[in-house]
């Protein structure tokens, strides 16, 4: 299931990034006085009132083009419009409205989502009078808090959780397929998307960057139904200079904590480089499944041998991802395209595969005689039980006497096992140990 997305949008300097610090758990995003110094997507995962959702910091305004606010003024609406299911607009109580603030109040008006106004830096009830002013925006209740001293969080989680998706909601939107398109610039995605859909529906052009935003299509193929979610290419973070980019960013990996499935699009004639590691490893962190996609492979010279080579030169260079099934296509003509569609359903069932207990337990039964436990100074490691306890991505609890035992290279046996009886091809596995003990006090 989709968890809900909350949006902190503002302009600079108003608490945004303390904010989300002090309800994430800790200092995540950069907190500092000069205007624009979050300039990267950060989020975190949040429980309140047994809701979770992923909270997203954004950064303020930047004054570093002729447009800016006008620019920057749209890049943020659009954060909310394509990625919140609640949108959080905080200003600050002690500078008071500001011609920004009513150009924003603007923007998300015309949003028709959820928007929850935030007074910050009510540090004190000499300024809660100051909060009436905020009526003015034209967005309801303003809601007090003081980021910085901890007061009123509790309120306003509890006026987000309350506008959440309900969980029907969430639950029909989870029948759906939803597939990110992700890479470097120009490698192909929008053509991709095209020929997947079988026709024309988004810019495709040899400039690299003419994707700015993350575009949803909805379509239905074989009974079934999907969204597709083209991104603008990721870049270097030294080459995000203009402020479009480093929205575009934002929203590209927005997008993956919104999907189920990620297409990890590479260009057959560059090979993987360190910015697609990076991709990966962001797509792994979100628990999604991942099919890596080799495109202009039309473009490569080949021999015997070649695509068992790259596929070796893949895994080395992606080795978190190596669940992840390769596949080598030509967007231009349409080569393998349609094998692409039929990974993402086998991938969409491993993400969300259930096993049953006693299968469970009896294949890592059978792994531990295979392949005993370690062992340390004459403790060895004992396995009482596992069960599965979630899905997307399929996550299991082992009981064990001492999680101490567990050494990384046996864990990843376990999960080999696991992978070999069950598949689970294009998909992360999350194991956790608990410690039990057993009757015999050990």
């Amino acid at each position: 299931m989709t968890k809900p997305i909350v949006a902190i949008v503002g302009r600079p300097n108003v608490g945004k990034s303390t904010f989300f610090n002090k309800i994430a758990g800790k200092r995540i995003s950069i907190v500092e006085d000069t205007p624009g110094v979050t300039r990267d997507r950060i989020y975190a995962d949040v429980e309140w009132l047994d809701r979770r959702f992923t909270l997203i910091d954004t950064g303020g305004i930047e004054f570093s083009t002729d447009d800016v606010i006008l620019e920057q003024m749209r890049i943020q609406s659009g954060i909310a419009i394509d990625t919140a299911d609640v949108i959080l607009f905080m200003v600050d109580v002690q500078e008071g409205i500001t011609s920004t603030d009513h150009q924003v109040a603007d923007m998300l008006r015309k949003t028709n989502k959820p928007v929850l106004l935030v007074c910050n830096k009510v540090d004190n009830k000499k300024l809660e009078d100051h909060v009436y002013e905020f009526y003015n925006l034209g967005l309801g209740s303003p809601i007090p808090i003081s980021a910085g001293q901890q007061l009123g969080l509790g309120d306003l989680l509890d006026e987000v959780v309350s506008r959440l998706p309900s969980r029907e909601e969430e639950e029909k939107d989870s029948e759906v397929i939803k597939v990110a398109i992700l890479g470097k610039p120009n490698v192909g995605k929008s053509s991709l998307l095209n020929k997947i859909l079988g026709e024309e529906r988004v810019i495709v052009s040899d400039v690299p960057g003419t994707t700015r935003d993350a575009i949803d299509t909805p379509f239905t193929a074989g009974g079934r139904e999907y969204i597709l979610i083209d991104t603008a290419g990721i870049r270097r973070k030294s080459r995000v200079d203009d402020a479009v980019e480093k929205y575009s960013v934002i929203r590209a990996l927005a997008a993956v904590a919104r999907s189920d499935i990620s297409l990890l699009v590479i260009d057959a004639c560059e090979g993987p480089t360190e910015q697609d590691t990076k991709i990966a490893g962001h797509i792994h962190e979100e628990g999604k499944g991942c099919i890596v996609v080799v495109n202009k492979w039309d473009l490569v010279e080949k021999e015997t041998g070649t695509s068992e080579a790259y596929i070796k030169n893949i895994r080395n260079k992606l080795k978190f991802i190596d669940y992840a099934p390769v596949v080598f296509i030509s967007a231009k003509t349409g080569q393998r395209v349609g094998k692409v569609l039929d990974l993402v359903d086998k991938t969409a069932q491993a993400v969300a595969q259930r096993v049953t207990t006693g299968v469970l337990n009896e294949v890592i039964g059978e792994a531990t005689l295979i392949n005993q436990p370690p062992s340390d100074k004459g403790r060895r490691l004992k396995i009482y039980y596992a069960t599965q306890f979630g899905i997307k991505p399929p996550s299991f609890a082992l009981f064990v006497n001492d999680r101490e035992l567990m050494h990384f290279s046996y864990l990843r046996y376990i999960e080999n096992q696991l992978r070999e009886a069950f598949g689970f091809e294009g998909t992360p596995i999350r194991i956790v140990l608990r410690e039990r003990k057993n009757k015999g006090g050990e």
